[in-house]
């Protein structure tokens, strides 16, 4: 276990314990992100691949599977319907994941926080630094089942410049998620449960590959509370146009997912680490 060295007051002029000048210090929150940037050179070919691949194999699947069968849904075509949809899927790919395993691991097994912690970074801005980095990359590799459905006739809208932004807010709640599940799982194992009973569910019900509507009334009513959902509304409406009031809306739900799940990763992984 490791002692949260950054708990201690800092001095401004580095002479000794005083008055923390902020809750989270941007030099700790950049140090930490340096060091992912850093590691992330190394293989940022595999996990590009994979983060982006199966996400595009759902589009191509489902896109000219179902799309040979539906020609129009909720008045587009369903290639551009699901190529917009899918976005939420590679998002949380990118996110969710890598961050349960990878915090898990570097938790559990290379004891990478224990080192930082030996710093001057505290829990709080570890797990900002770690979901910020992941929100990153999310924002960025979402964007890819856009290009590939604009390969396949999606017409180009200047709202797509908005979609890393809904990605990378988005991940950001999902990255946080990944870390606060790595903190309450036992064993890696523990993930099946999780990726089985929770996040294969939030996809296939957030509207991603059909109407919201479609489904039962009680399932329907509840997608509020899926942050998928959001981010499919939000991409189709930066897509094909929304109202102001309702992107507001999905907005919101997306920033209270991430503020939530923020607090509840600093929360376990504390418990975790500190002694």
């Amino acid at each position: 276990m490791a002692v949260d060295t950054a708990s201690e007051p800092r001095s401004e002029t580095g002479d000794g314990p005083s008055r923390r000048l902020r809750r989270l210090e941007p030099a700790a929150i950049g140090g930490v992100l340096y060091r992912e940037l850093t590691v992330y050179t190394r293989y940022w070919f595999s996990t590009t691949f994979s983060s982006i691949v199966e996400p595009t194999i759902y589009l191509l699947a489902f896109g000219f599977g179902l799309g040979a069968l539906l020609t129009e849904v909720e008045g587009f075509d369903y290639l551009d319907f699901i190529g917009t949809g899918i976005v939420a899927t590679a998002v949380m790919f990118s996110s969710a994941f890598p961050s349960m395993f990878g915090t898990f691991v570097k938790r559990r097994f290379q004891r990478t926080y224990d080192a930082i912690l030996a710093a001057p970074v505290d829990t709080e801005e570890l797990v900002t630094a770690e979901a910020l980095w992941l929100a990153l990359r999310a924002g960025v590799y979402g964007t890819a089942p856009l290009l590939v459905a604009m390969v396949f006739g999606l017409e180009p809208a200047l709202g797509m410049l908005l979609v890393p932004f809904i990605g990378a807010l988005t991940g950001f709640g999902f990255a946080s998620f990944g870390m606060f599940i790595a903190g309450v799982a036992k064993s890696i194992d523990n993930f099946n449960y999780v990726i089985s009973a929770g996040l294969t569910p939030l996809f296939l019900v957030a509207g991603t590959f059909f109407p919201v509507d479609t489904l039962p009334a009680p399932i329907a009513a509840a997608s509020v509370l899926n942050p998928l959902y959001h981010c499919v509304e939000l991409v189709r409406g930066a897509t094909f146009g929304i109202e102001a009031t309702a992107a507001a809306g999905h907005v919101l739900a997306l920033v209270a997912f991430g503020a939530i799940m923020w607090r509840l990763a600093i929360w376990r992984l504390r418990a975790r680490l500190i002694d």
